[in-house]
């Protein structure tokens, strides 16, 4: 069964995300959450393997309680999926940052949210090749310039470029076909570099792709 905790300070967003999901045998509404610190609060007592976190709630917002719950070494198995109102609001890269697994438009198809509880509980990054190409060419010019992280070095020269790879938003099929491997390597690579950079899912990979200088973002024409 997997377990999902709602976080949005609006009454008929949660009922009607809550009456889909229940309406689905696998899947089990644990909890609803108002605000950021009760979402917080409620995921350490309840430990549910997905949170659907708006961002915009009063006392916490959910990019900090985003933030709290990755922190936290109890939580290592909550995945957290921000809700916003537009693809690309100026509030997904700050998410990303924060710890989330990915993000979801509150217009999103009944089908399409489902699935993204099923990709997300299993540990799988919602971010599609084509939204991470987006989400790149949107906000990776934000990052800061600094030196390399230590974590860099612990990388190999072939996990450097998987992770490359996958900053550049593509697939684990289309990863194994750039480097001429089968797609259980390269999923084995992936896997390797998450491990050693204690990154959650491939978008924790980005993240750090982007903010170690591993990659740059191309300049705007």
């Amino acid at each position: 069964m997997i377990r999902v905790l709602l976080a949005d300070d609006q009454p008929l967003i949660r009922a009607g995300v809550r009456a889909l999901l229940d309406s689905e045998p696998d899947i089990e509404v644990v909890g609803e959450a108002v605000d950021g610190d009760q979402a917080v609060a409620m995921a350490v007592e309840l430990r549910p393997d997905v949170v659907f976190m708006d961002v915009r709630m009063p006392e916490l917002d959910g990019i900090e309680a985003t933030r709290r719950i990755a922190a936290d070494p109890r939580l290592d198995a909550v995945h957290v999926v921000i809700l916003t109102m537009f693809e690309l609001d100026e509030y997904v890269f700050r998410g990303l940052r924060a710890g989330a697994s990915g993000f979801l438009v509150k217009d999103t198809e009944p089908a399409q949210l489902l699935q993204a509880v099923r990709v997300v509980a299993a540990g799988d990054s919602l971010l599609s090749p084509s939204v991470t190409r987006r989400l790149i060419r949107e906000y990776a010019g934000r990052t800061v310039d600094g030196p390399p992280p230590p974590e860099l070095s612990v990388l190999t020269e072939r996990e450097r470029e998987v992770v490359s790879l996958v900053a550049a938003g593509l697939s684990n099929g289309e990863i194994a076909e750039r480097m001429t491997v089968s797609p259980a390597t390269a999923k084995t690579h992936v896997s390797r570099a998450m491990v050693k950079l204690s990154a959650r899912d491939r978008a924790q990979l980005v993240v750090f792709a982007f903010e170690s200088g591993l990659v740059r973002p191309r300049p705007r024409s």
